[in-house]
């Protein structure tokens, strides 16, 4: 069976979720500057994930295959 490493950026869709995501890592762990940054990263992955969409007119588990 082939299996592939879990993005959470596939899975923030939402400007919303973006935020909620962001929240809950600074309320979680706020001294964990490497974890928040990996957030920040994940974030600008899933905004550029939703421009390349757009773009493209696809849809994001297209995207991942």
């Amino acid at each position: 069976m082939k299996t592939s490493a879990y993005d959470v950026a596939t899975h923030l869709r939402t400007p919303e979720e973006m935020t909620a995501y962001r929240d809950a890592w600074l309320e979680e762990a706020p001294d964990d500057a490497a974890g928040v940054a990996r957030a920040l990263g994940d974030i600008a992955r899933a905004r550029n994930m939703g421009r390349v969409i757009s773009e493209a007119n696809v849809s994001r588990d297209n995207l991942r295959s």
